[in-house]
């Protein structure tokens, strides 16, 4: 690489010392992209979640469908709780999409929140999944499910009989039909107002999920007592499915979305969870801008962290992350860190992924290329904040052949025997194509797979507190074209750089001006090199896709 070229990898003061420049030619120096460590030591604030349909996991019955003992049959590969092994994954925490009772697949349609749904057990298998994982070192959060219930929920039925029925106010109803737009499409045609006897009720996603009224003082009770009764099954806290939408005020996104009365009824459950089990954490999916999301933290004047949501998904995040690995380039991330130092209150907590349920997954969207999948492992776990991983990302797992949301659901690959280790029966759903490479057993013992890469950087964030819980630098310009994406994150007296080569070919980064020696590789994949300089001054040359993370003294 040329010096001119290597130039461009200095941050903008450095730059400026190298190179000095007549006032009148060189612009302000813009200060480095800097994000605060997460405020607190609570579990949450530096954990790596994973995902998990438990209908797609594991079956033990042979119905071919997963259940909680499938699952918990598989919890020593997730984590066996030795940190000293090297053959699970080393997640430190479980999400479980929505178990409770449901007429759907998918159960987002929930007919009894105190009851698992029957084709994934029951309570105490929950109870007993619970105590399994941790003693194993990870904690469990539940998917809720509060802006909305099934239509066929006893408390909708009564609703919905009589116009003196005494849950009438636990949904929204009117005499005619209002005629609000999706918030998230104003074009989108039809209403979100749906008619049952006589009378019109709102349901924002669909005539089957009416919303829950929780301007109700009754429902806001209910919901917290729900809460509480999962807390003391041994729940650790709850992923808030559609958190924006909680409380409408009038049609439109300004009235539907966002509002005031949502921010405060999120303060209010906040605080109700705090009381019952302080360490347990509350996840928001705000799919939104990161203005928006940042208000979801809410304030942090009397609660580190903020007062409102602990960790929110990082939306906007995960399709930089996406596009730098499809791309090689990685201008995007650093424009989004940039964003979020700017709009986040300092000290909150991060919450990035690649995609969930919700997404075409991953290896679908980066063509099942290798070096990109790498790609994206490597940015999502030396992020800032609690990374999440979708179950079956970490082998490489693709969409079904569908277009339906199923598609994205598809049962976990163990193995190649014809029910692939999930089942002895015939699967739910079809499997995605590849599981012949896509699966555990073909990658566990194969050092350049994508599961030992997912494995060896999870164990490297373990190893070292700055990567698992420190501030982050950005060391790369946020201007122009950006084939290596390199950062420093620190805790402590403990500093750590990160280089990422997101392009298929070798590539320079630096030079670095950071003081200290390298002291220690946690990791490398494959073959980074070696950090070369003297007097504080380092540059490294990393092959395509590679990634290097060295512990600087």
């Amino acid at each position: 690489m040329s010096h001119l070229r290597a130039l461009r990898f200095l941050p903008a003061l450095t730059l400026l010392a190298c190179a000095p420049q007549p006032p009148s030619v060189h612009p302000p120096a813009r200060p480095p992209v800097e994000l605060a460590a997460p405020a607190g030591d609570e579990w949450y604030r530096h954990a790596v979640f994973y995902e998990i349909f438990v209908r797609s996991f594991q079956d033990s019955n042979g119905d071919g469908k997963g259940d909680l003992p499938g699952l918990i049959s598989r919890l020593d590969y997730l984590n066996d709780g030795n940190p000293d092994t090297t053959t699970d994954l080393g997640v430190d925490a479980l999400w479980l999409m929505p178990v409770f009772d449901s007429p759907s697949y998918h159960g987002y349609d929930v007919v009894d929140y105190e009851r698992i749904h029957p084709d994934y057990g029951t309570v105490e298998d929950f109870e007993r999944l619970c105590a399994e994982a941790h003693r194993r070192g990870m904690r469990v959060i539940l998917d809720l499910v509060i802006n909305h219930s099934s239509s066929q929920h006893p408390w909708f039925v009564e609703s919905a009989a009589s116009r003196t029925s005494a849950k009438r106010d636990w949904y929204m109803w009117s005499d005619t039909d209002l005629g609000w737009r999706p918030p998230w499409d104003v074009f989108a045609k039809g209403s979100t107002w749906h008619e049952r006897n006589g009378a019109y009720y709102y349901g924002v996603f669909w005539g089957g999920m009416p919303d829950l009224n929780l301007k109700t003082p009754a429902v806001r009770e209910e919901v917290k007592r729900i809460a509480s009764f999962w807390l003391g099954k041994g729940a650790d806290g709850f992923r808030l499915d559609a958190a924006r939408y909680l409380i409408e005020n009038g049609p439109g996104v300004s009235g539907q979305a966002d509002t005031a009365e949502t921010h405060a009824f999120w303060k209010e459950f906040a605080a109700h969870v705090r009381s019952v089990k302080p360490d347990a954490v509350l996840v928001g999916e705000n799919w939104t801008t990161t203005q928006a999301i940042a208000t979801y933290y809410g304030s942090t004047a009397q609660v580190p962290g903020g007062d409102e949501l602990q960790l929110n998904f990082n939306f906007p995040l995960a399709d930089e992350l996406i596009k730098a690995a499809r791309s090689g380039d990685g201008h995007g991330v650093t424009l989004k860190l940039a964003e979020m130092r700017s709009r986040y209150p300092a000290g909150v907590a991060d919450a990035p992924f690649l995609t969930n349920h919700d997404h075409v997954r991953v290896a679908t969207q980066l063509s099942g290329n290798a070096g990109a999948l790498a790609t994206a492992a490597s940015l999502l776990l030396t992020m800032q904040g609690s990374a999440f991983v979708y179950y079956g990302e970490e082998v490489g797992m693709a969409n079904g052949t569908t277009n339906n949301d199923e598609a994205k659901r598809t049962p976990m690959a163990w193995d190649a025997s014809a029910g692939a280790g999930f089942t002895t029966g015939t699967p739910w759903f079809s499997f995605s194509p590849g599981r012949e490479s896509a699966q555990v057993a073909a990658q566990s013992n194969a050092p350049g797979s994508l599961l030992s890469r997912y494995r060896g950087l999870i164990r490297a964030r373990h190893a070292s507190e700055a990567l698992d819980r420190g501030s982050l630098k950005l060391l790369t310009s946020t201007e122009g074209h950006t084939p290596t994406l390199a950062f420093l994150r620190t805790w402590g007296a403990e500093r750590v750089l990160v280089v990422h080569n997101l392009s298929d070919s070798p590539e320079t980064a630096g030079p670095f001006v950071l003081e200290g020696e390298p002291a220690e590789v946690l990791f490398a994949a494959p073959s980074a090199g070696s950090l070369v300089g003297s007097d504080g001054t380092w540059s490294v040359t990393l092959p395509g896709r590679a990634t290097g993370i060295w512990r600087l003294r």
